[in-house]
C-alpha cells in the first residue's frame, strides 16, 4: 500500500499524544446534520399527532404544491396521522457537546475495527481504485468516515427520519426553518430515489444512510457510482464510498497532500497565537507558519493558506494543549463534521489503515 499523506511522518509518541487527546465533539457537520440544540423545545406528549391544517404545515404543503409539483391529496395523505417523538425533542435538545475520546477510542481504535477497515480496503481495492480516479480522495480516508459514521454500515440510526423532520420542524421553534427545508429535501430525494419516505431509519437529528448525510447533503453530495442511476447511500457500497469521496473533492481535496502537520505545544509568537485565535478563519502562509515557528513543513498544493489548531492534551501526559498546522485537506473533513478533534480521529484512523 503507497505511503499514506500527512503532512509529517509523526513518531510513535506523536501518535500517542495525538490519540490520547481528552476530549472529541460529535456535532456532525452543518452541511451534514441539524444544527446544535439551543433552547429547551415545547413540551409534546407521546401519540400527539402533527396538525396538518396548521399555518406552518399550509405554509409548506403551498411550497411542495407550487414549487415542486407535489399534489394536495398526495400530501394530506402522506402527513394524515404522523405523531411527535418527545424522545427526538429530548435527545435533540441534550447534545453532549464534548465526549470522552477514550470513550470513543474504546469504539473506533480497537484492533477488530482496524482489522475490518483493513479488510474493507482489501475487498473494495479496485472500487478505491476507480474512486481514486474519479474523485482523487485518498481511500484510508473514505474508509475511515465510513467506520466512524456507521460502523461500516451496522449503525445507522434508529429513528424514522420522516418522523424526525417533522417533529423537529413543528415543535423545535428556534430550528423550525432548517428542518422545514430538510423535510423538502427529503420528500424530493425520496421521490428522485424511488424511496417510500416512512421507511427511511436514521439519527435523532435526521441524518440516514450509511454516510449520515442529511436530506440537502444527500441531495448535494449522493453519487451513483454502482451503473444505474440511483443513488442508494444505503446498500450500495459503490454508491457510498463515491458519495463520501465526492464529499470531500467538492471541498478541494487533494489526492496525497498533507493533511496536518504537528507545531508543538507552544506557539512561538504574536503572529501564529492571533492566527489560532481567529479558528477557522484564521489563514497564514506557510512560508510565515514556517518561518514562525521555526520549523520545517510540508509544502501546501497551490501554496493554498494554512489554519492552526489546538487539541486537547492527556492529562496524564502534562496537559495543555498540541497545536497542529491543519491543510486544505484537514479543512475537508471539517466541512465534513465542523469538530477539529473529529477530523484529527478521521486521519488518526486513516493513519493507521496505512500502516
Amino acid at each position: 500500500m503507497r505511503s499514506l499523506p500527512t503532512a509529517t511522518t509523526p513518531s510513535c509518541l506523536m501518535i500517542y499524544l495525538v490519540i490520547t487527546l481528552s476530549f472529541i465533539l460529535f456535532a456532525t457537520p452543518s452541511t451534514q446534520a441539524a444544527p446544535p440544540a439551543e433552547s429547551t423545545p415545547t413540551s409534546k406528549e407521546h401519540n400527539q399527532r402533527i396538525d396538518i391544517d396548521s399555518e406552518k404545515y399550509r405554509e409548506l404543503f403551498a411550497e411542495l404544491i407550487d414549487t415542486h409539483g407535489f399534489e394536495q391529496n398526495q400530501l394530506r395523505r402522506l402527513f394524515a396521522g404522523v405523531t411527535l417523538s418527545p424522545t427526538v425533542l429530548s435527545l435533540i435538545d441534550n447534545q453532549q457537546p464534548t465526549s470522552s475520546f477514550n470513550f470513543y477510542l474504546k469504539l473506533i481504535f480497537t484492533p477488530a475495527i482496524i482489522e475490518v477497515a483493513k479488510q474493507q480496503l482489501t475487498d473494495h481495492k479496485l472500487l478505491l481504485d476507480n474512486i481514486e480516479t474519479e474523485f482523487g480522495v485518498d481511500r484510508e480516508y473514505i474508509i475511515a468516515i465510513w467506520a466512524i459514521e456507521t460502523r461500516f454500515g451496522q449503525n445507522t440510526g434508529k429513528y424514522n427520519v420522516f418522523q424526525t423532520l417533522n417533529t423537529l420542524f413543528d415543535a423545535y421553534p428556534r430550528r423550525s426553518q432548517f428542518f422545514k427545508n430538510q423535510l423538502v429535501h427529503f420528500l424530493l430525494l425520496c421521490r428522485e430515489n424511488s424511496i417510500e419516505p416512512k421507511t427511511v431509519k436514521g439519527s435523532y437529528a435526521g441524518a440516514f444512510g450509511q454516510t449520515q448525510f442529511i436530506p440537502s447533503s444527500f441531495r448535494e453530495f449522493a453519487v451513483s457510482f454502482d451503473g444505474d442511476t440511483k443513488r442508494d447511500v444505503f446498500t450500495s457500497v459503490p454508491d457510498i464510498l463515491a458519495s463520501i469521496a465526492n464529499y470531500l473533492k467538492r471541498h478541494h481535496w487533494v489526492l496525497d497532500g498533507p493533511v496536518f502537520a504537528d507545531l508543538g505545544k507552544n506557539l512561538k509568537s504574536e503572529l501564529l497565537v492571533d492566527t489560532y485565535m481567529k479558528g477557522s478563519k484564521g489563514r497564514i502562509s506557510w512560508q510565515q507558519l514556517s518561518e514562525n515557528q521555526q520549523k520545517q513543513l510540508p509544502h501546501p498544493p497551490d501554496n493554498k493558506p494554512l489554519t492552526i489548531i489546538g487539541l486537547e492534551v492527556s492529562p496524564l501526559l502534562g496537559g495543555g494543549k498540541r497545536y497542529f498546522a491543519a491543510y486544505t485537506n484537514f479543512r475537508a473533513i471539517t466541512a465534513w463534521n465542523h469538530s477539529n478533534r473529529y477530523a484529527m480521529a478521521v486521519s488518526q484512523l486513516a493513519m493507521a489503515l496505512a500502516r
